[in-house]
């Protein structure tokens, strides 16, 4: 994956604000960072913890771990379906409905760790594997234009938004 950021038209307006918080350089090294960071912040918690909300109709610790976990698997599968020029609109998806179908309260939280550490490393292992031109291909998801590049950053970008507000709110 190239250095270049996505360009404007690469994707829906609603993910500026994801995109702008991928900081410049390696891109691999940047997921690869985050990674570890997620670890570094949520390893030293209990289950007890993970069960923290800032308040009571915000997700969990839980919860926005296993949504990290959902948004990146669909992420990332609609970047390998478009780089493999898949032309097929591709749906979206209710972020509520899936927390609240992943019950991920009622799992250990070391295990929403080793889960997302897994598909994160899928992810780092796709977005390697993408050539300079195949991050250039677009297509159609959740009935907007959007670029495998533009994909990658929105990844980045989600988590890095979630970690953000999961240190400020902590508690």
């Amino acid at each position: 994956m190239t250095q270049n950021r996505p360009q404007t038209g690469d994707y829906a307006v609603y993910y500026t604000k994801y995109i702008a918080l991928v900081p410049g350089g390696d891109f691999l090294e940047i997921l690869e960072s985050q990674l570890r960071d997620t670890e570094q912040l949520l390893s030293p918690l209990t289950d007890e913890q993970g069960d923290f909300r800032y308040a009571s109709h915000k997700w969990s610790i839980k919860e926005i771990l296993g949504h990290l976990s959902d948004a990146e698997r669909i992420f990332s599968y609609r970047m390998l379906r478009i780089a493999r020029e898949d032309k097929a609109p591709l749906a979206g998806f209710e972020q509520d409905d899936y927390v609240a179908a992943g019950d991920f309260n009622s799992r250990v939280r070391h295990d929403l760790m080793v889960e997302f550490k897994n598909i994160r490393g899928a992810t780092i292992a796709l977005v390697g594997s993408i050539s300079p031109e195949d991050e250039l291909r677009t297509g159609v998801a959740n009935g907007n234009p959007v670029s495998v590049r533009a994909l990658a950053y929105i990844i980045a970008g989600h988590a890095q938004r979630h970690l953000n507000l999961m240190r400020e709110r902590r508690g």
